[in-house]
């Protein structure tokens, strides 16, 4: 449904030119929620608004449904208006001056893709039965709340029916608990549609929790690609494990004998190719797969730990400990029952490390 290739742009700034985009190749599937992942700065938004067609590549080729709609080499560029796509973006850019109605109606009497004026007020009722705001057709734009007004600018952005819909950090400007709520009614709105979707975020979870696949970038390149899981559990660089989740990192060793030798003792794992004995390299495993132990509960696989610091979360407890020199983020599911001063078995699960070079 979106084909990029060989997108490139740069911009001019007072220190000289910025490559915001490198030669990037995506292809979004048709019906698919696909995140673009990143730091600010890493050309996420630059790739939705040369999909958008708000700025112009500088090289590179861009395809949406089976039509280019973007190619400096062959001249083309098709504007804005007539790419058939819908925008939501960061600001809910709602008019303030219109009600509800109204608001989402814009883009059918207004817009390129006009209907006859019997149909615009049944368009207007089933795109905001989508959003569940159906009941507040009358009410003025000034009188909703941050939720509300977002979910007026998604069924203004889905009332013409569009194949593809961009979203520029949508619910960034909303607070934590609106945001899950709105992320939950997102995927089941843009799934019971089928529209394919590209979202723009910086939020790890946000991205997880939403995408069908998700596309980690950073300076202008894409990192990995890959369903969420396969994101989370599997980075394929140091960046994405920083980026994605939470992560320990401890420096290590390759040994002659292929093991890694760490602060916390020797690993059995697979090391990059490329990495011969004597190289340094990174290790690193998520807090969740850390174990934590009484200290009567000594074993061979642990070593020795104390508790630093506690954090409840009511469903889960992260917990910092220190073992051999070395400060590791512990997540434990419930209380756990460990108190700060603790001293504790830090169990060191050998398959659950990543190594680094």
């Amino acid at each position: 449904m979106i084909r990029i290739t060989g997108l490139r742009k740069e911009f001019k700034t007072r220190h000289g030119q910025v490559a915001a985009l490198r030669g990037i190749d995506l292809d979004v599937r048709e019906r698919e929620f696909f995140v673009l992942l990143g730091p600010s700065g890493c050309g996420k938004t630059t790739t939705l608004r040369c999909v958008a067609g708000l700025e112009r590549a500088d090289a590179g080729e861009i395809d949406l449904g089976g039509a280019v709609v973007s190619s400096p080499n062959q001249g083309i560029y098709v504007p804005t208006e007539k790419r058939d796509i819908g925008m939501v973006f960061q600001s809910y850019a709602i008019w303030p001056h219109m009600n509800v109605f109204q608001n989402v109606a814009f883009p059918l009497v207004r817009g390129r893709r006009r209907v006859l004026k019997s149909q615009v007020a049944e368009k207007v009722r089933q795109a905001l039965k989508l959003v569940q705001l159906d009941h507040l057709v009358d009410r003025p734009a000034t009188d909703l709340s941050g939720g509300q007004q977002q979910r007026v600018a998604m069924a203004r952005a889905m009332v013409t029916e569009p194949k593809i819909l961009l979203m520029d950090e949508p619910l960034s400007n909303l607070d934590a608990r609106l945001r899950e709520q709105m992320r939950l009614e997102l995927k089941k709105i843009t799934h019971s549609i089928g529209v394919t979707t590209l979202y723009v975020t910086h939020d790890q979870a946000e991205a997880l929790s939403l995408g069908d696949r998700v596309c980690v970038m950073n300076e202008g390149e894409i990192l990995q690609i890959g369903s969420p899981h396969e994101v989370y559990s599997s980075p394929n660089s140091l960046f994405v494990a920083q980026f994605v989740g939470e992560m320990n990192f401890i420096h290590g060793r390759v040994s002659a004998a292929g093991e890694v030798e760490s602060p916390l003792g020797k690993f059995s794992c697979a090391v990059p190719r490329g990495c011969e004995a004597g190289r340094e390299v990174t290790l690193a495993i998520r807090p969740e797969h850390l174990v934590l132990r009484p200290e009567t509960a000594r074993s061979s696989e642990g070593v020795a730990a104390k508790v630093l610091i506690k954090n409840y979360l009511g469903d889960a407890a992260l917990l910092e400990v220190e073992a051999c020199g070395v400060s590791l983020r512990v997540k434990l599911s419930g209380d756990a029952g460990f108190t700060v001063g603790q001293n504790v078995v830090l169990v060191l699960p050998q398959d659950r490390w990543r190594v680094f070079s």
